[in-house]
């Protein structure tokens, strides 16, 4: 089985929830399923505004596979990058500090996260095992036993 990248490729605007529900498709397991809902919202957010600068003429590139271990996407913007040392996962020291919190929320909602050499293009990584299973949540709000 050859494994192939699928490309989304998108204009740099906020109206991402079609989108997001398109990039998870192949995600089964309905509490894992709301972890990288917040996880890829978070860095497509973070793309459009701080690589892009809301400037719809930029563009989105996504990119996502599914190997027999992993599911990863890639979220490429077109600004100059995130430097290396404001690419931590900690959360901000203040709490009224108005930027930090999507880096911290990321790195817990994906297994592996990992970024470009220019800092423009992230890549995510989930565990096949995290993703794969049904899972349903019962009345309590409990995973059931199949998960």
């Amino acid at each position: 089985m050859a494994l192939r990248w699928s490309d989304f490729i998108t204009p740099s605007t906020l109206q991402l929830a079609p989108l997001v529900e398109l990039l998870l498709e192949p995600v089964r397991c309905e509490r894992t399923l709301a972890e990288l809902h917040l996880g890829l919202q978070e860095a497509l957010v973070n793309a459009v505004r701080h690589g892009n600068g809301c400037d719809p003429r930029k563009c989105l590139r996504i990119r996502r596979i599914q190997t027999p271990r992993w599911l990863v996407w890639q979220v490429q913007d077109e600004g100059p990058g995130v430097p290396a040392g404001h690419r931590g996962h900690a959360l901000p020291d203040h709490e009224d500090t108005p930027c930090g919190r999507g880096l911290f929320l990321i790195h817990h909602c994906f297994d592996d996260v990992r970024w470009s050499g220019r800092g423009n293009r992230l890549q995510l990584a989930v565990r096949r095992s995290r993703f794969s299973a049904p899972g349903r949540l019962n009345a309590r709000g409990l995973d059931s036993p199949d998960h």
